[in-house]
């Protein structure tokens, strides 16, 4: 059996989950994630910021640092980094760090709001989590099977409310507020998601009858999405499990974290 070279075990810890280094590395580095994000989160209310603020600053570098040196060992184990840096992790690891050295470089009180700016920037390493989610691939697959009829829902939706706000503004007129079309059309939207914020309202019989309507059919509409992405959502796990299979007796259709087999209790293979 080769032996590893050091930048392999390095791969095996960073980029793997079936030993238990790599393991303890994805709980580190998920823990590092939340108590950045923490960070981030108190050094927003002004209470905190003014009370701690050289503590809440050495937290953030101290973050930036381990972050930065995880983002280097990546490249440097990675068999291909510079596809690594061009995938959406690797991309998420650069916008996690860099809006760090962007303030720290941009002297002058001018340019406060724009470091306010990109310091907030730093919430985008909340979605480095979802590397360390056993199942985020599977709902990703479903969104992805589902975006045709997403996107055909949204487009009827649209037109609907096109055609409701286009009636409300004929309807009420600029005298009850409807003072065009992409204003009634707003109402609109707002009507149909159950929103409802009271902004604007019809005040004639019919204005009122046509606001009833486009609210119950946001209610009838709610469901649409909801069923489109559980079909999907379904259909995937069902295909998931059937590529879990036994290797003693060859049993499809075993659950995501299932370990043994339910026909003959022999241990599956690992899968993520």
């Amino acid at each position: 059996m080769a032996t590893l070279t050091q930048r392999q075990k390095i791969y095996q810890v960073i980029f793997g989950t079936s030993t238990r280094a790599g393991q303890n590395f994805d709980i580190a580095l998920i823990i590092a994630i939340l108590s950045s994000e923490a960070i981030l989160i108190l050094s927003s209310v002004s209470a905190v910021e003014t009370r701690f603020p050289e503590t809440l600053l050495y937290a953030e570098w101290l973050f930036t640092l381990l972050f930065t040196i995880e983002y280097i060992t990546r490249l440097y184990c990675s068999p291909k980094p510079v596809a690594y840096a061009r995938s959406f992790y690797g991309i998420i690891d650069v916008l996690a760090i860099i809006p760090a050295y962007i303030a720290f470089f941009i002297p002058g009180s001018n340019y406060l709001l724009i470091i306010r700016l990109i310091r907030v920037l730093r919430i985008f390493r909340i979605l480095k989590l979802a590397r360390y989610l056993r199942d985020s691939n599977i709902l990703l697959r479903s969104l992805r099977q589902a975006q045709r009829k997403i996107f055909v829902f949204f487009s009827s939706v649209l037109i609907l409310v096109t055609v409701f706000g286009s009636l409300m503004f004929v309807i009420e007129g600029p005298d009850n507020g409807f003072t065009s079309i992409p204003q009634s059309i707003y109402w609109a939207i707002v009507t149909i998601t159950t929103v409802g914020y009271g902004d604007m309202i019809p005040h004639t019989f019919m204005g009122k009858a046509l606001a009833s309507l486009t609210m119950l059919l946001g209610y009838s509409i709610l469901a649409v999405p909801t069923g489109i992405i559980t079909a999907e959502l379904s259909q995937e796990m069902k295909t998931q499990r059937e590529f879990i299979r036994c290797p003693n007796c060859a049993t499809s259709g075993h659950e995501t974290d299932a370990e043994y087999c339910k026909k003959c209790g022999t241990k599956l293979p690992e899968h993520l």
